[in-house]
């Protein structure tokens, strides 16, 4: 089993910043990518940022230029330096990642999530 559990969640002033940790354990072989999404009240989970092994990444558009996910991979960890936020950042953050483990089985595991909220 893989286990991922977030970080770094909080109450945070418009235009304020946090950074958001998500730490991997258990039985992995290989981390491949991870990712950041997010879910408001009311609407879809939502991609907000996916790393490559090599680090490579992309962005959900509204958050290009403000948000920076990166990682550690001797950590197992992924963050999620978040700056500028909007009231419209509020949500609950995942992260999720791909692992191949020992036995070379594949899948995507979720975290359990962590409450951004962004006040005026």
């Amino acid at each position: 089993q893989v286990q991922l559990v977030e970080s770094g969640g909080g109450l945070v002033q418009a235009g304020g910043s946090l950074r958001l940790s998500c730490v991997a354990s258990g039985n992995i072989l290989i981390l491949n990518d991870m990712g950041w999404y997010r879910q408001a009240p009311g609407k879809q989970r939502e991609l907000v940022a996916v790393i490559s092994r090599g680090g490579s990444t992309t962005y959900e558009d509204s958050v290009k230029g403000r948000f920076t996910a990166s990682r550690d991979n001797a950590k197992k960890t992924v963050y999620l330096q978040m700056n500028s936020l909007k009231l419209e950042d509020t949500a609950v953050y995942y992260c999720n990642a791909d692992v191949a483990d020992y036995s070379l089985r594949r899948r995507v595991y979720w975290g359990q999530g962590t409450q951004v909220t962004v006040s005026s």
